[in-house]
């Protein structure tokens, strides 16, 4: 399970997954199956490329090879205030979903090419892996999480595109007359939908304390995870990690300072099980 968190998500990610490597817990090489959401859509299916993590680990540092991102400038208390306009009636979680995505369809943001081209350079094969890969993203009408794979009939972009599109930041991604909007807003990591699984990793931007609402807060996802009889393992940011991915993990300078604190942590190995 690979969770949200921004540019500087996809950054820490990378870098903690190098570290690892280095530390001798290669933890993707032998993943059954790699479920992504928003930020971990993009580190999911980056790890399918082909490319060894060095090289993944390189796009986000080497400002010659880093993906050209659109600078997301947010007055957040302004944000939080529209959002709460389409929000504050919603009781029930499905009309919650519901609710964010009006406010995604309604939302003034780049258009809808602009986006996709950024998705475009972010991934350096645009066919899907053949090993397993899930990503999530959520219907903005139904409020219904979708989860797309390769026999989906959907290209990867636009897969990852939807995982990606956060409401009110960036456009809803069409897909087959469909909106569709970041899989985070259902559940930061939709760890969820490991269940059954043996051996989970949960590698999340967000962590435990996740500042935005969920239906499915990850504490409470882990408990019924583990009592379901799964081993589960949680890597959130450290104290540098989170100083470095800083106060907006949508800016793009973040990359940088966000990849190496992740690669620093990732060298010191897995944390206890959950």
């Amino acid at each position: 399970m690979i969770g949200g968190g921004g540019v500087a998500g996809i950054a820490w990610i990378t870098g903690l997954l190098a570290g690892l490597a280095e530390a001798g817990q290669d933890v993707t090489a032998n993943a059954d199956v790699l479920i992504g959401t928003s930020a971990g859509a993009t580190v999911a299916a980056q790890l399918g490329s082909g490319l060894s993590l060095e090289e993944l680990f390189a796009r986000q540092v080497d400002p010659a090879l880093q993906s050209r991102e659109l600078m997301a400038v947010i007055d957040w208390e302004k944000f939080a205030s529209d959002m709460e306009q389409y929000t504050s009636a919603a009781d029930a979680p499905d009309e919650r979903l519901r609710s964010y995505g009006r406010f995604a369809l309604d939302a003034d943001t780049v258009p809808e090419p602009q986006r996709r081209a950024v998705i475009e350079s972010r991934l350096p094969s645009h066919d899907w892996p053949a090993s397993p890969l899930k990503l999530t993203a959520v219907d903005c009408v139904s409020g219904e999480l979708t989860v797309f794979e390769a026999a989906s009939g959907v290209s990867l972009v636009d897969a990852v595109g939807a995982s990606t599109a956060v409401p009110g930041i960036w456009p809803p991604v069409t897909i087959n007359g469909r909106r569709y909007m970041d899989g985070g807003i259902r559940s930061a990591d939709n760890a969820d939908l490991a269940v059954g699984a043996e051996r989970i990793i949960v590698i999340s931007p967000l962590g435990m304390n996740s500042p935005f609402p969920s239906p499915m807060p990850l504490r409470e996802v882990l408990t019924s995870l583990k009592d379901g009889g799964a081993t589960v393992t949680v890597i959130s940011p450290d104290e540098a990690s989170t100083v470095a991915i800083g106060a907006n993990a949508l800016d793009p300078a973040t990359r940088v300072p966000a990849a190496t604190a992740g690669r620093a942590q990732g060298r010191t190995g897995l944390p206890p099980a959950f």
